[in-house]
């Protein structure tokens, strides 16, 4: 379990090819002493197993169905990612509650100055719109961004000059895709609604 606050931006040292999909490794810009093999990070939103770690380096292993189904298939050596170890129970939680698993992938449709911020508007596959709502919370590519509206094309969220700085989202542009993962108490609303609007009650 993740909060969405970005611990800082790490960078592809090199994928290679495995059985059943790719092995990255990920040189980090923090301390990695505190992890082990089998801890989760999240990579721009993705969580995933560290299956080695080696001073600054960690690795780990993306199979085609996360490549296929996240961003991870479109990075290369030297592709800067938002990184972030699980979360401590028992301390803040600054964010919201994101799982690291990704619903799918939205398209950066235009990206605009307002003041010192840069306000988005993201595309979204149809099947999402349901789980968003204004002010509620979402994940792109592994950052707890609150949702500022909600219209047929997508969703518009602001971005503050900290997370400019501190994230890889708007070093994107536009047309780029990023990583989504909705908010899980609303995943779990919406299910519960509708099978007691069609009489499920399995």
């Amino acid at each position: 379990m993740f909060t969405g606050i970005v611990e800082g931006i790490g960078t592809i040292a090199a994928i290679e090819s495995v059985e059943k999909g790719v092995r990255l490794s990920i040189d980090a810009p923090f301390d990695l002493s505190d992890c082990g093999i089998g801890d989760s990070i999240a990579i721009d939103g993705c969580c995933l197993t560290a299956t080695a770690i080696d001073g600054s380096v960690f690795y780990v292993e993306a199979t085609a169905e996360t490549l296929a189904c996240t961003t991870m298939g479109q990075l290369s050596a030297g592709s800067r990612v938002n990184l972030e170890r699980a979360m401590c129970w028992g301390g803040r939680i600054d964010g919201h509650l994101v799982q690291g698993h990704v619903d799918g992938t939205g398209t950066i449709q235009s990206m605009n100055s307002v003041g010192d911020a840069t306000e988005l508007l993201i595309a979204i596959p149809a099947e999402m719109t349901d789980f968003l709502v204004e002010k509620g919370s979402i994940a792109v590519d592994g950052i707890s961004l609150t949702v500022n509206g909600v219209n047929e094309h997508g969703f518009h969220v602001m971005i503050i000059p900290h997370t400019t700085h501190s994230t890889t989202l708007c070093e994107k542009a536009v047309g780029a895709p990023v990583n989504l993962e909705t908010d899980i108490i609303g995943k779990y609303v919406v299910k519960l609604n509708r099978r007691t609007s069609d009489g499920s009650h399995s």
